[in-house]
């Protein structure tokens, strides 16, 4: 009998590794640089003119565009610091807005009521900020889960009440404490100054982005993320998760409160509104759009939501939405009901958030690209 063989289907080509490519390789040789080349792309920014209708009210370098710009770099700042408890240790926390608000009511106090020069003012306000975060993280943190949650949420809590009280007469209560400026050096007063105060944001930002990619990076950083997939894990190794932990929601605290030292120079004072839970929960929905875990995704969650939240205000009271029919201008002009909207469709078409947006699009691309 002869035997009979069946056709073998051809083996598929071996698939070319992008560093082999040449036209890949050399993206992948220029990727280590991008943050660089964005960094230096929004230090010249303040001297474009460049006008985008719509998407700013005036030109880039305008005191208004900057303000805005600045604010939303300190929260892409303060997102990243929050995704070092959240993302990348596995601690939900809803208290982080109180280490944000003592940066801001701290240099506020000590440099309009104290009458401290800045530098010393900023100083002992990270410091204070920092400690406050290891000695509320000591007692926290001796809880998990939800109770762990509900403990940093209490002591937010405290804290905004002592702010609407006006403890001490030293926060102004609701109305809030306006900064005195004339303890302030020249080159961060005045309209035509707001160009030092977006570089000083974007500093921050910058430096923000360095601690936690180097903190990551570093054996710290790995038994952080083991701790975030499997505590006991970590305790089996001989270590002590507890420690670690509390190393990591120090750190989150003090760069919050940094954050804090450079907004309330932005804003020019200190309201109530920045030590709610409503601040923090924006800091995770940010985190949460961006991409938890990610080097870039919490700077763009937060620089993203910081200027809907701003523009959709402009957005609601503008003609073209009241002229639409009731049942639309009436959500419409509500910035939370878009803004809530948004985040539902990111989430539900994007649930990596912004940073997988490449990942997830790539099979698309690789689609166009054999088309053609």
């Amino acid at each position: 009998m002869t035997e009979v063989k069946s056709a073998e289907a051809p083996a598929p080509p071996a698939a070319v590794p992008d560093e082999l490519t040449p036209g890949r390789a050399r993206w992948h040789g220029l990727r280590p640089y991008l943050p660089l080349v964005a960094l230096v792309v929004a230090a010249i920014l303040p001297y474009s003119t460049l006008h985008l209708p719509g998407i700013f009210e005036g030109p880039l370098n305008s005191p208004g565009t900057l303000q805005l710009l600045a604010i939303c770099l300190v929260f892409g700042g303060l997102a990243a610091g929050y995704d070092l408890l959240f993302g990348r240790t596995g601690m939900l926390s809803f208290g982080h807005a109180l280490y944000f608000a003592a940066g801001v009511y701290g240099t506020d106090i000590l440099v309009t009521k104290a009458g401290l020069p800045l530098w010393q003012a900023g100083v002992l306000t990270v410091i204070g900020g920092t400690t406050l975060a290891a000695l509320l993280g000591a007692v926290a943190l001796r809880t998990v889960g939800i109770a762990f949650a509900m403990v940093t949420l209490a002591f937010a809590q405290v804290g905004a009440i002592l702010v609407a009280r006006d403890f001490g007469g030293l926060t102004g209560g609701e109305e809030g404490l306006p900064l005195d400026v004339s303890g302030l050096p020249s080159a961060l007063v005045g309209v035509t100054n707001t160009v030092n105060l977006y570089w000083l944001a974007l500093a921050y930002l910058a430096i923000v982005v360095l601690v936690v990619h180097r903190v990551s990076g570093s054996p710290t950083g790995r038994v952080l993320a083991g701790l975030r997939d499997d505590e006991r894990r970590i305790g089996v190794l001989g270590l002590d998760p507890y420690r670690f932990k509390l190393v990591a929601f120090t750190l989150a605290g003090g760069l919050a409160s940094a954050g804090g030292v450079v907004y309330v120079l932005i804003v020019g004072g200190a309201s109530p509104h920045i030590t709610s839970s409503e601040l923090t929960l924006s800091l995770l929905v940010m985190v949460v759009l961006g991409g938890p875990g990610t080097r870039w995704g919490p700077v763009l969650g937060g620089v993203l939501y910081m200027y809907l939240d701003h523009r959709l205000t402009a957005f609601g009271s503008s003609e073209a939405v009241n002229s639409l029919p009731a049942f639309l201008s009436h959500p419409l002009s509500q910035p939370l009901f878009v803004l809530g909207t948004v985040f539902i469709l990111a989430v539900y078409f994007f649930p990596g958030g912004l940073a997988s947006l490449r990942s997830r699009l790539a099979p698309l691309l690789t689609a166009i690209r054999r088309s053609r």
